[in-house]
């Protein structure tokens, strides 16, 4: 199960250009808030990345906002994020062996992240109605080559509630109006 002292979030490339070519872009963005959000009020530490910003945008305003103002994102050319130094510097650094993962695209940058973060022995999460591709057909593929290699199949708010436990205290009420 999911812990609060052991796990990260992993943000991959939820930039303004790229989102708008994504299936079912309302609900990925939705859920993307509730996971960042949620990850805020449990604190988690948030690690994300951004692909060539320069071609792709920034991050979503939307997810900008839920994300510790003195955090940067890691820029990267690579797919997967785990072939930046510093994103593996940062990882590192929160000491922490369970990684929930979610972005774009499913089954490209997701992917070979999970599959990297896999290989190197994290737990991982990766949060099915939070990622997304161009096409239904790729984000199932993605999702599918992912949970092959290991990767535990979640939803934001299974892995909200995951995290939490007990149905009672603040940061319980905190998240039920994130959901709701």
């Amino acid at each position: 199960m999911l812990s609060v002292k052991n796990s990260v979030l992993v943000v991959i490339d939820m930039q303004e250009k790229l989102s708008r070519a994504m299936h079912d872009r309302e609900n990925l963005v939705t859920n993307a808030v509730k996971i960042i959000h949620g990850a805020k009020v449990l604190g988690l530490p948030v690690i994300w990345t951004e692909q060539n910003p320069r071609g792709l945008g920034s991050t979503l305003p939307e997810i900008r906002e839920h994300i510790p103002a003195d955090s940067e994102p890691i820029i990267k050319l690579s797919f997967s994020c785990c072939a930046e130094p510093a994103f593996l510097d940062k990882l590192n650094a929160t000491g922490r062996k369970q990684a929930l993962v979610l972005g774009i695209e499913s089954h490209v940058c997701v992917c070979q992240a999970i599959l990297d973060l896999l290989d190197m022995g994290y737990e991982t999460h990766i949060i099915c109605d939070a990622v997304a591709s161009r096409t239904p057909e790729n984000k199932l593929i993605g999702i599918e080559r992912s949970k092959q290699a290991g990767a535990i199949i979640t939803s934001a708010e299974m892995a909200l509630f995951e995290l939490l436990k007990v149905a009672e205290g603040d940061k319980f009420k905190q998240i039920l109006k994130i959901v709701k």
